[in-house]
């Protein structure tokens, strides 16, 4: 089992730990991961600015990946949704593909949209499997309750992503109980973590923020589980901002899924990074049996 890693820009630069930690995770299921270092933006950022320059950017990295074969495995849920959609409209409108593959000519590549494109959890749920992973926990969490966080680019539009059910998703709630933690049921379960927003209307990300926070401790969950860069640092850098602009207590505190599960995998604490969060969560170790 390999696939063709594709990190985006934002876990080398600012979530190192979840790079460490799916690596590591990766590493102990037998899962080999191949680099490619010329992989650039998926073109995400700027997909509401310059639609066209958005596809271009998501095609050149779909044609690197079809170059070598493999199949891409992608940590950020923005880079697997835009990835995947890129592919969907390339696959499905011949004059478009012909026109990206004007530009990718210049540098030898071409675009059929046809590489598989995984996020990191299908891998683990779909190509693993979850009855694969319990017989590779060796410590389970006792009495912990998560609150599962699936971010926005990875459900919709569903038909695009083919991630999961997209108004009553399980795939991680499924992940989070192999650990032996309590996946609970929250009424913004599916909201926004706020963090498409920031940089353009700071003050409603924030809201939206505090609102997925106060509610996940309303019901009972002792931590947040994501696997997304960009709902990680809603979670921690901003829910940290958040506390000093307007005087409020850190909420419910935010892990990654491959840490939840690489801990309970018997995988140290420090190979997966757990010292690397802005805001402590080193409390979580202590709730393994």
């Amino acid at each position: 089992m390999k696939y063709s890693l594709f990190l985006g820009c934002n876990i080398p630069a600012r979530v190192q730990h979840y790079e460490l930690s799916a690596r590591a995770v990766c590493n102990r299921l037998g899962i080999e991961i191949a680099d490619n270092d010329q992989f650039k933006c998926c073109g995400y950022p700027v997909r509401n600015i310059d639609a066209g320059t958005s596809l271009l950017m998501a095609a050149r990295n779909l044609a690197l990946s079809e170059k070598t074969g493999l199949d891409m495995m992608v940590l950020c849920m923005c880079c697997f949704g835009n990835l995947k959609k890129a592919a969907h409209l390339i696959k499905n409108n011949p004059a478009l593909r012909d026109e990206v593959n004007g530009a990718l000519s210049k540098e030898g590549l071409t675009c059929t949209g046809t590489i598989g494109i995984r996020h990191f959890l299908s891998v683990l749920c779909h190509d693993i499997g979850i009855s694969a992973l319990k017989e590779k926990v060796v410590r389970p969490f006792k009495s912990i309750r998560i609150a599962s966080h699936y971010g926005c680019h990875g459900l919709r539009p569903s038909d695009v992503t083919e991630f999961d059910n997209p108004v009553a998703p399980v795939l991680l709630d499924e992940l989070v109980t192999v650990t032996g933690a309590v996946s609970v049921d929250w009424p913004l379960k599916l909201e926004c973590c706020g963090a498409p927003m920031l940089g353009v209307n700071d003050g409603l990300s924030l809201d939206l923020t505090g609102r997925k926070l106060a509610d996940a401790k309303r019901s009972g969950a002792d931590y947040l589980c994501v696997a997304c860069p960009y709902c990680q640092m809603q979670f921690g850098r901003v829910q940290q901002m958040m506390a000093l602009q307007r005087q409020m207590e850190i909420g419910v505190l935010s892990v990654l899924f491959p840490q939840l599960l690489g801990l309970a995998m018997g995988i140290k604490g420090s190979e997966l990074g757990m010292d690397r969060h802005v805001l402590d969560v080193s409390r979580i170790e202590s709730l393994l049996e």
